[in-house]
């Protein structure tokens, strides 16, 4: 398991993020808090603070260099 802080602030940010990791058959979860929802839900994502950066977890023992590729321009340096 790997995890990163995202920002997820805009509806096309989230829009374009599950886009991006569904083709991926691992679980991801966003935590907010005492908030865990599946990185997958869009319904659950609009659910969360957004203007503050999230933390995912990345559920994967392969294709993590993959998977960090393709959530890169979501990442908070």
């Amino acid at each position: 398991m790997k995890t990163v802080q995202i920002s997820l602030n805009s509806i096309d940010k989230v829009k374009s993020f599950v886009n991006a990791i569904a083709p991926f058959d691992y679980d991801f979860d966003l935590i907010s808090g005492r908030y865990v929802i599946d990185a997958k839900s869009i319904m659950g994502i609009f659910s969360l603070d957004l203007s503050k950066p999230i933390e995912l977890a990345i559920h994967a023992d392969a294709d993590i260099d993959e998977i960090m590729a393709v959530i890169k321009p979501y990442i908070v340096e």
